[in-house]
């Protein structure tokens, strides 16, 4: 049984079909790239699986689940999570500090707690699994920088960072290395292999070819809602139809 998949899916806008029938499976452990054309049905598809759309019809289905009714918190609860295109950060908190609210989010804190002295507890684990996540994702020497003097890709790292306190198993990634520079983009690709390395399954949006033949272990093609193909990268850039409706030769060389 797959992790997470999506069955028959469709989300429509008034007459507009932005997914179509879509049908797409993850396995535990994977890294999928999702890749397509601006209006193929990427982020539709990433709003549907993260709750904050719900579908028109088709289900998606996780751990053997249906969640296609469930809330973004409740999905989130479950252990698949997603970042977004532009990094929702506390602006004027520290890196630290971002961090431990959304361990914050994730605890599981009772007024019984408060009476029996666990929140203290509680608090103090906060902080030490945040500065744990801070170090993992290679931010500890800026763990006291307030988030808005960060340079754009330790923002995206930060992001990243906020998301793996939830404690995901599957990390939804929209568009990770978008503004970065060259510098940048090849310290994300580690990261993300890194927190692969560590168990997590990942689903990735990207427009970065090279960086998605070069992470991802499948690739799925969206073209106008729809799956036009599946397979490992050499696939991919093999195949006529990708290559027409979207990566062209020079673009996948480049």
């Amino acid at each position: 049984m797959a992790l997470l998949e999506v069955r028959g899916l469709s989300k429509y806008f008034g007459g507009l079909a932005a997914v179509s029938d879509l049908d797409l499976a993850i396995d535990e452990g994977e890294i999928r790239g999702l890749i397509g054309p601006n209006g193929a049905g990427k982020t539709t598809l990433f709003n549907v699986i993260s709750g904050v759309y719900r579908p028109t019809k088709g289900s998606v289905i996780y751990q053997g689940e249906d969640i296609s009714r469930f809330s973004p918190s409740r999905i989130a609860e479950r252990g698949l999570v997603r970042t977004f295109q532009r990094t929702a950060l506390f602006h004027d908190f520290t890196v630290l500090k971002n961090v431990v609210i959304a361990r914050h989010l994730r605890a599981k804190e009772t007024i019984f707690g408060a009476i029996a002295g666990t929140a203290r507890q509680m608090e103090k684990e906060n902080e030490k699994k945040a500065l744990e996540i801070v170090e993992f994702l290679e931010l500890g020497p800026f763990k006291d920088e307030l988030a808005l003097n960060l340079p754009h890709g330790h923002q995206r790292a930060l992001g990243v960072a906020i998301a793996l306190a939830t404690e995901p198993k599957v990390l939804m990634l929209d568009e990770p290395l978008t503004g970065m520079n060259p510098v940048e983009k090849e310290h994300m690709i580690a990261l993300i292999r890194k927190l692969h390395d560590s168990g997590i399954t990942i689903l990735m949006v990207e427009h970065d070819m090279k960086s998605v033949m070069g992470l991802c272990i499948q690739i799925s093609v969206l073209d106008f809602g729809k799956l036009l193909a599946e397979g490992p990268p050499e696939e991919i850039l093999a195949n006529p139809d990708v290559i027409e409706a979207y990566l062209g030769g020079e673009e996948v060389a480049a």
